[in-house]
């Protein structure tokens, strides 16, 4: 692995981060798609990376659908050796001649297997097609969730993005595969049956394409009734996934509030407002084959007394009737699969929009064309190589997550390298938004953000993160084994190393008593353990990091007293010489921190170790006795 790689080793946690904006969904219901066109032409463009192999395709399908078409009128010629032969048996003149007869059969027996082959081998290569652009779309909006900043995340539920990956993509795949080929076919059998009615009879032929402009006009209007109603099923669908995402990732916090009679009323109204939306779109829908099996039945019932009169005349034999029929009955369907086609293409249109709509979202803004780069021990690393040791310097720095609601105001800060940083104050001060900051999941409003003298935008995102190693509150384990968890501060890590940092972390004894050990698989949510000891897990695996600067969001919150004297000892052997920035609410656990920042409402108030601080007696001192006094 790199020895540039991310030491970020915990990831925020779900939900909306502090002092975000609120929530709020991808398209809004009720809203028709703001680019139709624009979507299927992007979902084409997809395809057109496979041009050749769809050509192939509609090769496939052109042949496929020409040997059945060939077909009604070959076993018209059967029909009519057998009534050549009927009459000749009713005059005396002759008999029915069988073996002409099975000549005809068989040869049509022929090119119904070939059609049959052709028919499959354009099924295999169109859903090796959907199959790679269903990938290669996944990949796009997985590398996209990369590509966006943070502020995306804050306002966006996880249900909402994963629908846009799952169901939206899902939806699309399906259409494609499905309705691709059966277009091509469907046009193909329209204009080839068309060219045999018209080989039989020009007037009956007349007659049966009476039935295309209806049928487009009612499918027209269908269409246009139902599309927003295919909009807001796509979108309701996401609002369902998220609720459902976000009360089952806290299932726990709803269950001990009786939070459950809520969820379900919520759930409950966007569950009818998807059903609603989802009953009308598919009624609507639902509506074009029976329309345009009804208005394909009148021509048919018009073609049948026509043929009739003519077979009467002798104008055309009784197999070319049996085969016009035949192809009569067969042109109506190809209409119908068009109109239904029609249908389905509106829900991967709504589909596809909001794939679209997410990968068209505002990225993070890119990293510097010649950035910096942070030489280290096995660096052979060429171009602008910078040596870090750890001084961290904030410049007249301003920021807010919305820019009408700034957070942090003018701030200013200076820190030597391998000085332990303690950051203190009340909820909503600033202090979690700081970190972000110096780790750039947020871009700085004005002012500059450096570290040894140089501004943090220098460098790449990757590059700059390598060097924090980072302990939240909130934990973050995913579901795997407990080594798998610990080594994820360092991939390439030994397992005697991954060992050495539990040791380290306090965390090595109680690893040992679970079943399995370090082979022990965590859930997805981790609750096969206890808070406390996913809290030294965490610890663990930022010591396994080795960084250079670290920060500890009140990492040791939810370990008891004698644990947290233990891993105090552990962190203050791992901040020995590297820079710490430490969050505290328990202002007990900083006392020996060599600068202490007070903040209050984004500003520092005041700055100093908390003997200075104490003997200031002023907003620091005031806070750090509020945790020793009685609140009446």
């Amino acid at each position: 692995m790199s020895q540039h790689q991310n030491r970020t080793v915990h990831r925020m946690p779900g939900g909306p981060m502090r002092g975000g904006p609120g929530m709020r969904f991808g398209m809004m219901p009720g809203a028709k798609a703001k680019d139709f066109k624009g979507a299927i032409s992007k979902l084409v463009g997809y395809l057109g990376k496979y041009k050749w192999m769809i050509v192939f395709v509609w090769v496939l399908a052109i042949a496929s659908t020409v040997f059945s078409i060939i077909g009604p009128k070959i076993l018209g010629k059967a029909t009519d050796e057998l009534f050549k032969g009927l009459m000749n048996k009713i005059s005396g003149s002759g008999g029915i001649d069988f073996g002409k007869i099975g000549e005809i059969l068989i040869r049509l027996l022929i090119i119904y297997l070939i059609s049959a082959v052709f028919s499959y081998l354009q099924g295999f290569v169109m859903s090796g097609v959907t199959t790679k652009m269903t990938f290669r779309l996944r990949n796009d909006i997985m590398d996209k969730m990369h590509r966006l900043p943070f502020g995306y995340y804050d306002g966006t539920t996880h249900g909402e993005v994963l629908s846009r990956i799952t169901n939206d993509v899902d939806t699309i795949s399906h259409t494609m595969n499905q309705s691709l080929t059966q277009i091509i076919t469907s046009v193909t059998s329209v204009v080839g049956i068309a060219i045999m009615m018209f080989s039989i009879s020009v007037k009956l032929t007349l007659v049966a394409l009476c039935v295309i402009p209806v049928s487009m006009i009612a499918v027209v209007l269908i269409v246009k009734k139902s599309q927003p109603h295919f909009v807001n099923q796509q979108a309701y669908l996401g609002k369902v996934n998220g609720h459902v995402e976000e009360m089952f990732g806290s299932h726990i916090i709803v269950k001990a509030f009786c939070g459950e009679e809520d969820s379900t009323r919520v759930f409950s109204e966007y569950n009818d407002l998807l059903y609603t939306s989802s009953w009308k779109a598919n009624f609507l829908s639902g509506l074009l084959m029976p329309i345009t099996f009804f208005i394909g039945n009148l021509s048919y019932v018009v073609i049948c007394i026509l043929g009739g009169f003519y077979a009467a005349n002798g104008t055309m034999t009784v197999g070319g009737i049996q085969s016009f029929i035949q192809y009569v009955r067969t042109f109506t369907q190809p209409i119908s699969q068009i109109a239904n086609i029609s249908n389905v293409l509106q829900q991967a249109a709504a589909a596809a929009e909001r794939v679209f709509e997410f990968l068209n979202e505002k990225e993070e803004v890119p990293d510097a064309e010649n950035a910096l780069v942070i030489a280290n021990k096995a660096s052979e690393a060429k171009g602008n190589v910078v040596h870090i040791d750890g001084s961290v310097s904030f410049e007249n720095v301003s920021f807010g997550y919305t820019p009408d609601k700034i957070v942090i105001h003018n701030f200013n800060a200076q820190v030597k390298p391998g000085q332990k940083i303690a950051i203190v104050g009340p909820t909503g001060a600033g202090k979690t938004t700081l970190v972000k900051l110096l780790m750039r999941f947020y871009d700085v409003n004005e002012g500059a953000i450096k570290i040894d003298g140089h501004d943090i935008r220098l460098f790449r995102r990757n590059e700059l993160r390598s060097l924090f190693g980072m302990v939240l509150q909130d934990t973050w384990l995913f579901n795997g084994t407990i080594m798998e968890n610990i080594r994820y501060g360092r991939l390439d890590a030994t397992d005697e190393e991954v060992i050495k940092a539990a040791q380290t972390a306090q965390a090595d004894h109680f690893i040992r008593t679970l079943p399995n050990g370090y082979n022990m698989v965590l859930n997805e949510e981790a609750d096969n353990i206890s808070l406390g000891q996913k809290q030294l897990l965490t610890i663990a695996r930022a010591i396994l990091a080795d960084p250079d600067i670290l920060i500890l969001d009140e990492a040791t919150s939810s370990v008891d007293t004698r644990t947290e004297l233990l891993i105090q000892k552990a962190m203050d052997n791992l901040m020995k010489g590297r820079t710490s920035f430490v969050i505290a609410h328990r202002l007990s656990t900083i006392r020996n921190a060599d600068l202490i920042l007070a903040i209050n409402q984004g500003d520092i108030v005041e700055q100093g170790t908390h003997d200075e601080l104490m003997e200031k007696d002023g907003f620091y001192a005031k806070l750090y006795r509020s945790q020793f006094e009685k609140v009446d």
